[in-house]
């Protein structure tokens, strides 16, 4: 909904309800006229661009909206910053809205200033009251107040410290700190700084940096980012900094180039020493495996058993699965972090391994430690114990009061309020807030809610929530049955396969558009979209109409049968294609040196997007056929085997 700004020549009748001025202090006077939901969103920009004179002119006329928690929060957000504001006007607020999603939201805000700020007495105080606790940078803060009271913390540390683009100045400051004290030492610092340039965060590296012995490590660390070729020319030189800094060089050398990092990694590394010489090969090795090469499977031997990070052990089991090293598998998934031990893929391909190596009894153990999850390694799993995938015993029905009950809840009301608005991101915090502590029969209730506003994408989430009363019409919809058995049919396509596909796309939410220009259901981007309408002849097709129901389903289940007859009949590669660009599947194939398992094909896909969306439109594929078909399925036969192919051009967008 377009908010209308006028400036100063427009007529705004003095007293009018919608019309009035503001930034009155600003030289160009705006004069802003519109609904009250058009007021409420310029005050919500308004709030979130800090423009206190804007706020304070938009929110008197938002007295009687209909979520006015949300007004009386974007009027407290601005002066948060800083803490500009009243610490009694903040704890009235919470007060007021104690146990909603905008007093958790506004704990979290206020506690991020209470943390810069250094307030820990306060920021003590509140922490333990932040229900959500999923912000990593206050994490960080809580481990700073401790370690500021003399507390042990650094096993807790280097547990939270995995993802650099989320720490922010909480999480240098707190690397900082234990360096400082002592409970950081010269490896964890490195260690940090190798993780925040391999996933490409090169201003933490810096940050980081500046906390090691030499004072000019951050102006060391940027050169052997931007200059790797002359660092590594030169050699490792001598002492710690010296070769770290070399170690870092050729990773960023391996990153267009691992063959020659090899090289120089093999003629020059003499001087490092034998675990310095394993982490370089380590990132050789990453890099190498990231490109699918098959010589990255000779770095990865010469890392021996040296500490990776989360990416250097999981690309090299990758690199072992695809060439059928079962040992390497094994053993790397063993040496994981138990964090990472626990992940159900690492799980499933351990019992693989084992099975591999003949120990059937603790192979099962894996296997039946997962097989009851709903999601792509729980399947496969199950088939591993010699059953296949059905649909789940249907729940009770619920009755007229179970969902009744949904009806008058405030959270729902907010957020159906706010998908009106098309404020998506804000109507799924008030719906999941409301979910956290309810029981299975409720959540099925809450769904059916959903489904009854036609909010489909919530009720797949909230039904997955559940954990013995399971409802597949919920978690699996197929809504515009008629359309698509128009489409489908007359090409030939797996009904299944494409309500998975459009599933994991938009959760059937009909004007769904990513952040790169996709839209509708099949989230078809709009050059796609004007080729396929010439490829099949759709006369007077415009831009506009891609998100029409019928439109999206004709140009989207035409370009995914162009893409599965372009990749062999390959639903594994057609899915990849489809979220990835035909071209790219092909040339991850031709990378292969035998013939793989399609589960070894989708988990060794380079992009981290395109992998999870592959496993999850065939594990939903799966799921969908047990509906339509009632009868036992199996994922596996789904996925097939890749053969190695050649590369070839895709006459395809």
């Amino acid at each position: 909904m377009s908010l209308k700004k006028y400036f100063l020549a427009a007529v705004c009748l003095t007293g009018a309800t919608l019309c009035f001025t503001v930034g009155a202090a600003s030289q160009n006077r705006v004069a802003v006229m519109g609904t009250p939901d058009d007021l409420f969103l310029a005050l919500r920009d308004a709030s979130r661009n800090g423009d206190l004179d804007t706020v304070n002119a938009l929110a008197p006329r938002l007295a009687d909206y209909a979520i006015p928690s949300y007004v009386d929060y974007y009027k407290l957000k601005p002066r948060l910053r800083d803490l500009q504001a009243p610490q009694s006007e903040i704890r009235d607020f919470l007060s007021r809205y104690d146990g909603s999603a905008i007093a958790d939201r506004l704990r979290n805000d206020w506690l991020l200033e209470l943390g810069k700020a250094g307030d820990w007495t306060t920021f003590d105080e509140q922490y333990p009251l932040f229900v959500l606790d999923d912000d990593t940078q206050l994490k960080c803060y809580a481990l700073t107040s401790r370690a500021l009271k003399n507390q042990k913390v650094a096993a807790e540390a280097r547990a939270l410290l995995i993802a650099p683009k989320d720490y922010g100045s909480a999480c240098t400051g707190l690397v900082g700190m234990l360096a400082q004290n002592e409970q950081f030492s010269g490896d964890d610092l490195w260690a940090q700084i190798r993780l925040a340039i391999e996933v490409g965060q090169p201003a933490v590296a810096r940050s980081i940096a500046v906390f090691t012995d030499d004072a000019d490590n951050g102006a060391n660390v940027q050169q052997a980012i931007d200059k790797p070729a002359q660092l590594v020319a030169r050699g490792p030189g001598r002492g710690r900094p010296a070769h770290e800094l070399y170690i870092i060089a050729l990773g960023r050398i391996a990153k267009s180039n691992p063959p020659q990092a090899a090289a120089f990694l093999t003629s020059g590394g003499e001087r490092l020493s034998k675990q310095e010489r394993e982490l370089a090969w380590a990132q050789v090795a990453l890099q190498s495996a990231m490109k699918l090469a098959p010589e990255s499977m000779d770095y990865w031997r010469k890392t021996k058993d040296v500490t990776l990070s989360a990416d250097g052990y999981q690309w090299k089991v990758r690199s072992a699965l695809r060439v059928g090293d079962w040992g390497m598998v094994r053993s790397t998934i063993e040496s994981m972090p138990a964090q990472l031990r626990a992940d159900p893929a690492w799980i499933y391909w351990l019992g693989r391994a084992l099975k591999a190596d003949n120990k059937p009894e603790a192979a099962r153990k894996e296997f039946t430690s997962i097989a009851d999850q709903a999601n792509f390694y729980g399947q496969l799993a199950l088939e591993e114990l010699g059953s296949q995938i059905v649909v789940p015993p249907s729940p009770a029905p619920l009755s007229l009061a179970d969902v009744a009950v949904m009806q008058q809840n405030e959270g729902f009301r907010r957020a159906l309020k706010f998908y009106d608005l098309n404020l998506r991101f804000d109507g799924s915090r008030e719906w999941n807030w409301e979910l956290r502590k309810m029981n299975d029969r409720q959540l099925l209730a809450a769904a059916e809610f959903a489904r009854q506003n036609d909010v489909l994408d919530r009720m797949v989430n909230t039904s997955d929530r559940t954990r013995t009363e399971i409802d597949f019409t919920q978690r699996f919809p197929a809504p515009h049955l008629d359309q698509m058995t128009q489409n489908v049919r007359p090409l030939g396509l797996d009904m299944a396969w494409v309500y998975g596909l459009i599933r994991q796309e938009s959760r059937f939410v009909r004007n769904a558009r990513s952040h790169v220009g996709a839209s509708g259901l099949m989230q078809i981007m709009p050059a796609t979209a004007k080729w396929v309408a010439r490829k099949i002849g759709l006369s007077g097709f415009s831009p506009d109409q891609v998100n029409d129901v019928d439109t999206n389903l004709v140009l989207g289940t035409n370009y995914l049968n162009m893409v599965l007859g372009n990749l062999d009949g390959s639903q594994a590669m057609a899915s990849a294609a489809y979220n990835a660009g035909p071209g790219r599947p092909r040339d991850w194939r031709a990378t292969l040196t035998q013939p793989v398992e399609g589960a070894i094909f989708a988990e060794s896909i380079p992009f981290n997007e395109t992998r999870n969306y592959v496993k999850n439109v065939l594990s939903n594929a799966t799921y969908y056929a047990a509906l339509f078909e009632n009868k036992p399925q199996s994922l596996k036969a789904r996925l097939g085997v890749i053969t190695p192919k050649s590369s070839e051009p895709a006459d395809l967008p």
